[in-house]
């Protein structure tokens, strides 16, 4: 009972206009938060209530030839390295993202999850980084977003090396 009587006294006094509020921004505004500009990624991103989301689930690459079925691949080779299959997967993100009227400037928030390169031993950080690199701060694209980035033991499969999720958001389009 003694730990809810400040939580009960800030509530009334926050009815009764006590507690000083944050001012509100723009209903369905992105707010993208990067206090060093140089950084790849954003620190944070903040979706205010009103604002058209999506949520991608986990993507998987491609193999490298488009027009091997995924039932056939035999080798992490017909897959390519974390570079190529980070472009793949950023690529299927964008795909699914096109549907439904986003663009990859619209992501807020991705979650890698990378596999150790069997060549190395370990995450090919560098490798997604660069084919990051391909969406996110370009000329068509100068926009970037927030990102955690997981070493995990294994995928799905013995040849993905990297499946991503994302998290995209908009304003409301009229």
């Amino acid at each position: 009972m003694a730990r809810l009587f400040p939580l009960a006294t800030a509530a009334v006094a926050a009815l009764a206009g006590g507690l000083m509020t944050v001012p509100a921004a723009a209903e369905g505004e992105v707010i993208r938060i990067q206090r060093n500009p140089n950084a790849i990624i954003l620190e944070a991103a903040r979706v205010n209530a009103g604002a058209d989301v999506i949520y991608v689930s986990g993507q998987l690459p491609s193999p490298l030839d488009p027009a091997m079925p995924m039932s056939e691949v035999t080798s992490l080779e017909q897959m390519g390295d974390t570079r190529a299959q980070t472009v793949s997967t950023l690529a299927k993100i964008a795909d699914v993202l096109a549907t439904q009227g986003f663009t990859m400037g619209d992501v807020v928030k991705l979650q890698l999850m990378v596999v150790a390169d069997p060549a190395t031993g370990v995450m090919d950080f560098a490798g997604v980084n660069a084919g990051f690199r391909e969406f996110f701060g370009t000329e068509e694209n100068p926009l970037t977003t927030a990102r955690s980035t997981f070493e995990v033991a294994g995928l799905v499969g013995p040849h993905f090396l990297i499946e991503i999720d994302a998290i995209a958001a908009r304003a409301p389009q009229d």
